[in-house]
């Protein structure tokens, strides 16, 4: 029984295990990829480094025969390993761009989407105050802006009008009063004649 119960609790803990590695995101496999890189070409210089420590040290009595050959095997061997390290660095970057790149397009798509609904939720809520509002200004009996557009158009046409009279009384009005004018020297030029003739 006890074994058991022991053997269901290593059970559930190797699934445990697998459900914790499934669960790491991808960018953070892409991080550990590329370091694991990164180690792997250190690693390389390392042996290589030392691999040509020992080959130097086991040819020291035939050092004037074989340190040309050393030299080349070695700068050969480091030259291969900087290619291999470029071709694992530039995969290891690629996968780190496409799943950073993965997750940018993702989170713009959801920002712009928010932002937009951000913006319709915004308009629908100026209208319902815009609403409220006039619909509170129109029992206080402010007017709209319509209606007092309209009475300043108005006012604008009876101010023409008054002006167009006042232009048309003055120009009437002095031809009357210089009518009144001769009209009234009239009558006192002939008392004056008359006045001249007794």
């Amino acid at each position: 029984m006890a074994k058991k119960t022991a053997k269901k609790k290593v059970a559930k803990k190797k699934a445990t295990k697998k459900t914790a590695r499934k669960t790491t995101n991808s960018v953070e496999r892409v991080q550990d990829n590329a370091h694991e890189i990164w180690l792997a070409g250190l690693g390389a210089f390392a042996l290589a480094q030392e691999e040509g420590t020992n080959l130097v040290r086991r040819g020291g009595k035939l050092v004037n025969e074989t340190t040309g050959q050393v030299i080349s095997e070695s700068s050969k061997l480091f030259e291969r390993l900087v290619d291999e390290g470029k071709k694992l660095e530039g995969k290891g970057r690629k996968m780190a761009e496409d799943a950073v790149g993965g997750v940018r397009s993702d989170v713009e798509g959801r920002v712009d989407k928010a932002r937009s609904q951000a913006r319709t939720n915004w308009d629908k809520l100026e209208k319902v105050f815009e609403d409220r509002v006039a619909r509170a200004l129109s029992r206080l009996g402010v007017p709209t802006s319509d209606e007092i557009q309209e009475l300043s158009d108005r006012v604008q046409e009876l101010n023409k009008r008054v002006r167009e009279l006042s232009k048309a009384q003055k120009s009437g009005g002095t031809a009357k009063t210089a009518d009144a004018k001769t009209t009234k020297k009239s009558p006192s030029k002939s008392p004056s004649s008359g006045a001249s003739s007794s």
